[in-house]
């Protein structure tokens, strides 16, 4: 049973706090004081991504385990409080979307642009990182991006999924009249989608088992859309499942082999799928977080020369998803279905983990200065 604290809920530096698995407690922590080059920011809106939750509920992604307190939340924006020795790009009031990995800056990867794959990355909410979830948060400046006045701190916050969708799409090396598949329309889905639109494809299909997230994705950015109905048989070997559902798809939609293919699910079934619903010489992007381990058709990868890339978070995206959002490129106000206040974090996570029909991104809001 989860637990969480209210009764004298602090006003200073309250931070939504990972205890153990289940538990979570609002703890009071002491304001950070922002060192040379770094900032320290009042946070006002924070996007629930499906990692904290995951965290909450099963202690760990993969080989990150939390084995002690960790504040939770990592999609965040806010409004500069107070700026260290150094910073000259930041001021006090500067409205600002926080990427929330800092890398060593030193390392091969750092050097090479890549740094979203640096060794020593301190990522926000991700063991022993502690997230964003609190009202006052000290970062690094240089990854701390100014808004424009027409972008929202909301919208700010999302800065973060849209991240993932534009490295996603610069992996599958979009180009002008590409055709996409991409299985998940939750919110890394459709902005994965919106991205590669943006980017140049002429088609794109959007796959859910979620009746109302594939109307949502239609009426969204998809051109085509699937409503996943049907499961593996228990006694069949998934791959073959996979390519016969694959060809049904083809069958029933009348769409083309893809010239790219995103997963943004993590579940193997759809990975496999994807493979065979790449052409020949096509790319599958594994952008979803599933089972560590899962098993595709080496045969028909290698037979038609079908690229597999793997996604770790993003690099170099936050001033090209700035752009986008203040020219209008990308549409994330409408993505915000179901909005909670600080105090009332929990209920937010709960309904996240609920999965509810309707629910497309859920944003927590602070209005405490």
């Amino acid at each position: 049973m989860s637990t969480i604290t209210t009764a004298s809920f602090p006003k200073n530096n309250p931070s939504f706090v990972l205890q153990k698995i289940d538990e979570i407690t609002f703890e009071e922590r002491p304001i950070p004081v922002a060192g040379p080059g770094q900032v320290v920011v009042n946070i006002r809106a924070t996007g629930i991504c499906g990692s904290d939750v995951h965290y909450w509920r099963h202690g760990r992604i993969g080989h990150f385990i939390c084995d002690g307190p960790m504040v939770l939340g990592h999609e965040s924006a806010g409004i500069v409080a107070s700026v260290g020795e150094g910073v000259t790009t930041l001021k006090i009031g500067d409205r600002v979307a926080l990427e929330p990995g800092v890398p060593c800056r030193m390392c091969e990867m750092c050097k090479h642009g890549k740094y979203n794959l640096c060794p020593d990355m301190a990522f926000a909410a991700t063991p022993p990182y502690d997230g964003t979830l609190c009202n006052y948060y000290k970062h690094a400046a240089d990854y701390c991006y100014k808004l424009p006045d027409n972008v929202s701190l909301e919208e700010g916050a999302l800065i973060e999924p849209l991240s993932v969708g534009i490295h996603a799409s610069r992996r599958g090396e979009i180009k002008l009249g590409d055709r996409v598949f991409v299985f998940g329309a939750g919110p890394v889905g459709l902005l994965t989608a919106a991205a590669a639109k943006a980017a140049g494809a002429a088609h794109v299909t959007i796959a859910d088992i979620s009746e109302s997230r594939v109307k949502f994705a239609k009426s969204y950015i998809a051109d085509e859309v699937v409503h996943l109905t049907n499961k593996p048989p228990k006694d069949q070997d998934t791959n073959v499942f996979a390519k016969e559902e694959a060809d049904r798809i083809i069958r029933a939609t009348g769409i083309q082999p893809a010239d790219v293919v995103f997963d943004c699910t993590g579940v193997e079934v759809c990975v496999q799928m994807s493979v065979f619903l790449a052409k020949n010489n096509g790319k599958v992007v594994l952008v979803g977080m599933g089972p560590s381990v899962q098993s595709i058709s080496v045969a028909d990868v290698s037979a038609r020369e079908v690229d597999v890339r793997g996604v770790m978070r993003y690099c170099n995206t936050y001033p090209t998803a700035v752009e986008m959002l203040a020219n209008g490129k990308v549409d994330l106000k409408s993505l915000v279905t179901h909005r909670y206040k600080f105090e009332d974090s929990l209920k937010a996570f709960e309904h996240v983990r609920a999965g509810l029909e309707g629910t497309i991104k859920v944003v927590i809001l602070n209005d405490q200065e």
